[in-house]
């Protein structure tokens, strides 16, 4: 193996994240589970909470993830305490330069500061003292090399173009987690020269291509009289 390989990031430690929520609103909603999913060369390590979110979680969330509000209640554990260990072990790989792996991470991260900082806890930035990264988005890196594709990218639409999707418990974190980290590895199979990126271009990348969508969907809204998200930013949204 020759040292451009050995250097490349896909061959190290990846980390696939994903949460399940209150709502859809990463601004004002609450984490109901969590799942961290390293994959390295000792194999697959997989983390997964369910909080207690300290609020009902409406019959439209429990429909997509599963979860009541009274099932939350008597086993999850306190909201405070599983939003620290989330973001200790997520702190931990990215000091290392690890990437974090999310589909529509601006969610996912964008949920974890506002709740961190609702609860005193240091956010993840805080954390790092600077900005969070090196994170990978599928949803972002399907949408830079293959730009112009029609139709919908949510995950199992994604996951079936690249051919792995597998009848998959969509919407429990840990599943997505899977079905994301298998997205990304077929994008890479599909798209080898991503891989020889550095994740610091990358990351340039996801937030050029994220401006570009959010910029095209504002103007959409703005012509059909509605108005444009306003949190909006990649991987954080302001």
């Amino acid at each position: 193996m020759n040292q451009e390989s050995r250097e490349l990031w896909s061959e190290h430690p990846i980390v696939g994240f994903d949460t399940e929520t209150t709502g859809v609103d990463p601004v004002a909603d609450r984490l109901v589970t969590a799942s961290v999913v390293v994959v390295d060369a000792s194999g697959v390590q997989k983390s997964y909470w369910l909080a207690d979110p300290g609020v009902d979680i409406p019959l439209p969330a429990q429909n997509v993830h599963g979860i009541s509000t009274e099932q939350a209640r008597r086993e999850g554990e306190p909201i405070r305490k599983v939003l620290d260990e989330v973001a200790q072990l997520l702190h931990v790989h990215m000091e290392q330069n690890h990437p974090i792996v999310a589909f529509n991470a601006s969610f996912d991260f964008t949920l974890i500061e506002h709740e961190l900082a609702r609860h005193d806890l240091p956010t993840l930035a805080q954390r790092l003292g600077r900005p969070i990264g090196p994170v990978l988005d599928p949803f972002m890196l399907d949408k830079t090399v293959d730009k112009f594709r029609r139709g919908k990218r949510n995950l199992e639409t994604v996951a079936r173009f690249y051919g792995v999707w597998n009848a998959d418990n969509f919407h429990n974190a840990e599943a997505d987690v899977i079905v994301t980290l298998r997205v990304l590895g077929a994008l890479l199979r599909r798209y080898p020269n991503v891989a020889r990126e550095s994740l610091e271009d990358l990351m340039t990348t996801q937030v050029e291509t994220y401006t570009d969508m959010t910029n095209y969907f504002a103007r959409k809204a703005l012509e059909n009289g509605r108005e444009p998200d306003l949190h909006v930013g990649w991987p954080v949204a302001n």
